[in-house]
């Protein structure tokens, strides 16, 4: 039987047996050492004198094919690997009784209480996260209490462009660059004119209201 179920990854390969446990809250990794399969290299000379001599040899490489598939999926001798680096690794992990999930001890295991931090996190931490967002809620509150569009127009349309010399403008009455005005031409309903200035009341050119 083996404890572990779903927090872990088979990095096993035709050589040997290795496995990686991972904490299920911060995601962590711990590798358990490699571990030559001695059986695997007899196992590859047979299939090498099959390939040569054929006949009885050739079936003997079959059937190590054959073995080296079963390896793969549901041999004893990988089932005896994966149990020994759940031995080697379970020292650096606990399981919570509240979430049932398996947390690394270093980083997400509350000793004082016998939990994990999602479950049961530290005090003093706990106080410091709160105390950052009630901050941080605070901040954006008193910074709406302010007047931030006192010296801002917002009658005449805003440009990003300069019209003359196109240059990009962060704002203002004239380019910086050119020293063109930013102010946007409205345009007359009744003639179609484009040359009255913010602010205008009457078309410039045939005297229709704007």
């Amino acid at each position: 039987m083996v404890p572990f179920t779903d927090n872990f990854h088979d990095l096993s390969n035709t050589e040997g047996y290795q496995f990686e446990f991972y904490c299920e809250r911060c995601g962590n990794g711990y590798r358990s050492a490699f571990h030559r399969d001695k059986v695997e290299m007899g196992r590859g000379l047979l299939r090498a004198v099959g390939s040569l001599f054929g006949g009885a040899a050739e079936e003997l490489s079959r059937s190590a094919e054959q073995w080296r598939y079963d390896r793969a999926t549901n041999s004893p001798a990988k089932d005896r690997a994966l149990t020994a680096a759940v031995e080697e690794i379970s020292p650096s992990f606990r399981q919570c009784r509240g979430c049932g999930d398996w947390m690394c001890k270093s980083l997400c295991w509350n000793d004082e209480i016998g939990q994990c931090l999602r479950c049961s996190p530290i005090v003093a931490e706990e106080v410091a996260r709160a105390q950052s967002a009630a901050q941080r809620d605070q901040i954006w509150e008193k910074a709406r209490q302010q007047n931030w569009t006192a010296d801002v127009d917002v009658a005449t349309r805003a440009k990003l462009d300069c019209p003359s010399c196109g240059v990009k403008v962060d704002g203002g009455k004239f380019c910086s660059a050119c020293g063109a005005s930013l102010a946007m031409p409205v345009p007359c309903g009744g003639c179609g004119s484009t040359t009255n200035k913010a602010g205008a009341v009457f078309c410039s050119e045939c005297g229709g209201k704007l």
